[in-house]
């Protein structure tokens, strides 16, 4: 999955950044609003963790001009003003949550976690397609009860096709949610994932459908031999 962050605080923005890649996030960073807004109208963000405060253009305008352009990704207000009229403010124009700072890693982390459950279908941070199981909150991927090691790109992938799971995702489609704007988009990286994800796996899960992408079944195998061989 792929996050925004925009906030002025260089050393928040840091932390914030550095704690959602940790937590298996590709994550790109703006420290103002006219940034900030430009790339979640031009880049398809899973969520997006906005600050009310920023120069150069308020987060409240930033979310107001987005979602006055169709943008529909969630988002997650942050901001130093407790005040009711400002939390009312921020959901009147269209955020999805909000926490005021001072705030815990964990509770953004936690929150995170729900919007992009509630956004994909998902009501738990267990995602179950046949014999595999991811647990967002913890990182930890079972096959029949046993866990398996990932790296962090093999993770993405496999969140995000489950999360998605039982729709065709493109590998245009992959390139955009997973990586971040330094990312070489042009490399046959996805199908090397692809096969590596496979292989750990060693369940017949996860199929390509020729010309079109790849799709994780919700019930799990396909009950044909894996497309990708």
């Amino acid at each position: 999955m792929r996050l925004l962050v925009i906030e002025d605080d260089r050393d928040l923005n840091r932390q914030l950044v550095a704690a959602l890649e940790a937590a298996g996030y590709a994550v790109d960073a703006a420290t103002d609003g006219e940034d900030g807004h430009f790339l979640g109208d031009t880049e398809p963000y899973d969520a997006v963790v906005l600050d009310i405060g920023l120069p150069k253009l308020d987060g409240i305008s930033v979310l107001t001009a987005w979602r006055k352009a169709g943008r529909t990704m969630p988002v997650l207000i942050l901001t130093a003003r407790d005040g009711w009229s400002e939390k009312v403010q921020g959901f009147d124009a269209g955020a999805d949550d909000y926490v005021p700072k001072p705030f815990h890693l964990e509770e953004v982390l936690a929150r995170l976690r729900a919007l992009l459950r509630r956004s994909t279908g998902h009501a738990t941070n267990e995602l179950v397609c046949g014999p595999v199981a991811l647990d967002t909150k913890s990182g930890r991927v079972l096959v029949s009860g046993a866990a398996i090691k990932l790296t962090s790109h093999e993770y993405r992938l496999l969140a995000y096709l489950m999360h998605h799971a039982g729709r065709v995702v493109s590998r245009g489609e992959i390139v955009e949610h997973l990586y971040d704007q330094d990312f070489d988009r042009d490399s046959n990286t996805i199908e090397v994932f692809i096969g590596r994800l496979r292989k750990k796996l060693g369940v017949d899960v996860l199929q390509t459908v020729r010309g079109l992408g790849y799709v994780i079944e919700p019930g799990g195998a396909l009950g044909r031999a894996p497309a990708g061989k």
